[in-house]
């Protein structure tokens, strides 16, 4: 693999050792970088979990399978549409089927479509609702029987800061907004059957997406130094980062937490734009010069 990440490629012990893993959207779209869903099913397969790989793209979640069994872990690819009830039920399925269990769900899927509410086409409102909402319903009602049999079970949804944070995406927010609202009730409704629930709220890390869009150019590393401006750090995030903290809320590591949205956002929100100015300032690029 070209990208470093946590754990080095080792395998079989980890926090999540024994576990099976269901990562959905795990697959990546081609570009430099990772993918939090490719980089969270990694991650769980070096920290010793067995991972079903759940992708629309069947090329794409192979590559994800083959990058952790190339690393002497253990993942099989499911390939559906996961807007559909009948293809989250075989999903479900797939992984006990081949695994005899699920123990941890992260659902990653989602879509973020420009626009405002007075702008929006309704079939862009509907896809990012679809794909960034609807399937992590659809997931999440399959998936938990199999773990409240059990007794136990993690959720991970992949939310956004977008949810709070307003950046010209009306679908996405609004979807993000209500999985993060899901994220409670679900803690709620489940945590006496031993099922903890948890959202990862990424904030603007750099990945493959970013690039699929524009390419590589000079447009696109100037949002890459825009982006670690921003923060407190200094730094830009990506796909590990994200993958990391969905590791440690999947894991017994987090075992009292439920119910929770955890920022990886390098102190994104937790500062105002305007004490941020001096930095931005300093950023030279495509779209330079605030003033």
């Amino acid at each position: 693999m070209s990208d470093d990440g946590p754990g080095g490629g080792e395998t079989g012990g980890g926090r999540v050792a024994g576990r099976v893993a269901i990562v959905t959207g795990a697959g990546s779209t081609p570009g430099p970088g990772m993918a939090t869903g490719r980089a969270c099913a990694m991650v769980l397969a070096r920290e010793g979990a067995r991972v079903l790989v759940a992708d629309i793209r069947a090329d794409r979640g192979g590559q994800t399978r083959d990058l952790i069994r190339d690393e002497g872990g253990t993942a099989e690819v499911f390939t559906g549409d996961l807007r559909r009830d009948a293809d989250c039920a075989a999903m479900a399925a797939a992984a006990v089927d081949a695994f005899g269990s699920v123990d941890i769900l992260v659902n990653n899927i989602g879509v973020a479509v420009p626009g405002d509410v007075t702008g929006m086409p309704e079939a862009d409102w509907d896809r990012c609702l679809d794909l960034s909402l609807r399937t992590a319903f659809l997931s999440s009602k399959h998936v938990l029987p199999v773990m409240i049999a059990r007794g136990r079970g993690s959720v991970v949804n992949i939310g956004s800061i977008v949810a709070v944070r307003g950046a010209g995406r009306i679908g996405y927010a609004a979807a993000k907004g209500a999985l993060h609202a899901m994220t409670v009730e679900m803690a709620y409704a489940h945590g006496r059957q031993g099922i903890r629930v948890n959202t990862v709220a990424p904030g603007h890390i750099t990945t493959p997406l970013l690039f699929s869009e524009l390419g590589v150019t000079p447009e696109t590393e100037f949002r890459q130094r825009m982006a670690a401006a921003t923060t407190l750090l200094g730094t830009e995030g990506d796909g590990w980062d994200v993958a990391r903290a969905a590791a440690f809320l999947a894991s017994d590591d987090a075992r009292w937490i439920t119910g929770v949205t955890l920022p990886v956002d390098g102190g994104a929100m937790a500062v105002t734009p305007l004490v941020m100015a001096d930095h931005l300032r300093a950023v030279e690029g495509p779209g330079a010069g605030l003033s």
